[in-house]
């Protein structure tokens, strides 16, 4: 992975945790730079970025205020996002991962091609949110 690449993965991940870019921005982004998707670790506050090519790039994130919740509740992880989707007044990145790992998320992995975002609990179980067409 060229610095160019790492750069624009570092460039997003400020921009989420900032709020100074939007989710779809920021896919745009990191597929004009030749990524296919990312994995956020709530537990670990790390974001890995994956290449086409296979390399990868893992960057430090901001940590979440206390452990991942044990029971994985899809409603709200779904409740979560649909704020974010709508930007809600009052609406934040870290607050957003707040409220997921509240609700049980341990993680998530975003596909550019599969057009979809897997949440995981800590349990393994799982809510996919498709992209909004």
């Amino acid at each position: 992975m060229n610095s160019e690449m790492r750069a624009t993965a570092d460039r997003c991940l400020k921009g989420a945790e900032q709020d100074s870019m939007k989710f779809p921005e920021i896919v745009g982004t990191l597929m004009k730079a030749g990524f296919e998707g990312y994995q956020v670790d709530l537990r670990r506050a790390t974001a890995v970025y994956f290449a086409a090519d296979g390399s990868s790039v893992e960057l430090e994130t901001h940590e979440v205020q206390g452990p991942v919740m044990q029971g994985f509740d899809a409603a709200a992880v779904q409740a979560a996002i649909k704020e974010a989707q709508l930007q809600v007044p009052g609406y934040t990145y870290k607050g957003f991962c707040q409220k997921v790992a509240q609700a049980g998320c341990a993680g998530y992995i975003v596909s550019f091609s599969g057009r979809r975002a897997l949440y995981f609990g800590r349990t393994a179980e799982t809510h996919v949110e498709h992209f909004p067409q």
